[in-house]
């Protein structure tokens, strides 16, 4: 009897093990230095830009860019190595943190040292579908607010992803706030991912 749920447990633990590893498809690249999203077809920086891989783990000092910083932090490595780097979007962002919270440590073994709490998206616009802003209605009135100055904060103000909850805001931080910046890249299947990835949403840019 007790052989049989010694078995039983096993099983459960296999199965449970299973599901978690296909929950969180990430997955540390050959050398160490990316991590890769199969399921999306994209490859992740395994350290965050201004940190350097050295075979065991990120070492270095984190950037803390502005937005535009960010970008050109982008185009700057692009140029370097000619992969296709890029400033992530909200989505993409977002569900990177959700199948780091769906690991054991957090994905802190694929991403380690890596800075808390807000990264800067490429995402453009704080919610260019938004209706115009009624700039009678009391509570808008009472916060001065209207379509005008609306459209500015959407140009002040950048998309930005908090990789401890998931949470994206596009409302409250300036671009010329400073953060931390973590890049990623198209894997060479591309063509073939838009057509068959599981996540194409990822690669809407």
């Amino acid at each position: 009897m007790r052989a049989w749920a010694c078995l039983i447990l096993s099983l459960v633990t296999v199965s449970a093990m299973a599901q978690g590893a296909a929950s969180a498809p990430l997955t540390i690249s050959a050398d160490g230095e990316t991590v890769i999203d199969a399921q999306a077809g994209v490859a992740w920086s395994r350290c965050v830009e201004g940190m350097h891989w050295t075979g065991k783990t990120c070492e270095g000092e984190a950037v803390l860019a502005t937005h535009k910083e960010a970008l050109s932090l982008a185009a700057d490595r692009r140029k370097a190595d000619g992969g296709d780097w890029r400033l992530p979007r909200v989505t993409a962002l977002r569900q990177l943190a959700s199948d780091m919270q769906a690991l054991r440590d957090g994905g802190r073994s694929r991403f380690p040292r890596a800075p808390e709490g807000w990264y800067w998206a490429g995402s453009a616009n704080v919610d260019s579908t938004a209706p115009v802003v009624n700039q009678y209605n009391y509570g808008n009135l009472s916060q001065g607010r209207n379509s005008e100055n609306t459209n500015r904060m959407a140009f002040l103000h950048g998309w930005a992803v908090d990789m401890a909850t998931g949470e994206a805001r596009g409302d409250f931080l300036k671009r010329t706030t400073r953060l931390p910046v973590r890049l990623m890249r198209l894997l060479s299947v591309e063509k073939k991912c838009k057509q068959d990835c599981q996540r194409p949403d990822i690669l809407r840019y």
